[in-house]
């Protein structure tokens, strides 16, 4: 079934650009963000339905899909995160194609879905500090960031 997902995205959304080229090389800047999306979500060992509610709600807005592509999206990185072994491969791929400002805003999605569950956890702030690290993102960034999310 996966791999009847992933060969409609690759046919859809990136003709010239493979979704995911071997097991764990992930190539697909907009697939790296939401497999960091994902990261964030499962950071408390909990499934909270408002998280993937965020994810789908921030995936649908940042990328313009419909529901059933954002779905497939978020369905392919779910299988590219349960694939990784560190965050470098998804934040190598933001830091080569997006801008800082586009960085920042990553971080607030990040927070947007911590925060939609009501409860930030320890270790969902961990991960967001450790992902804006490697995105160059600034403490100053990351915390005005927070504190926008959070009010």
């Amino acid at each position: 079934m996966l791999d009847s997902i992933k060969n409609y995205f690759e046919k859809n959304f990136m003709p010239e650009s493979p979704a995911l080229a071997g097991d764990s090389s992930i190539n697909d800047p907009q697939l790296a963000l939401a497999a960091l999306m994902i990261e964030v979500a499962e950071a408390d060992y909990e499934d909270a339905p408002e998280e993937q509610t965020a994810i789908l709600n921030i995936v649908k807005a940042s990328f313009n899909l419909k529901d059933n592509n954002a779905e497939e999206l978020i369905l392919l990185a779910k299988s590219a995160h349960s694939k990784s072994t560190d965050y470098f491969q998804f934040t190598r791929l933001i830091n080569d194609h997006y801008s800082a400002q586009q960085k920042i805003d990553l971080i607030e999605n990040l927070w947007r879905i911590a925060f939609s569950d009501q409860t930030l956890d320890k270790y969902e702030e961990h991960v967001i500090r450790r992902i804006s690290d490697l995105l160059y993102v600034s403490h100053s960034d990351f915390m005005a960031a927070k504190l926008r999310i959070q009010r």
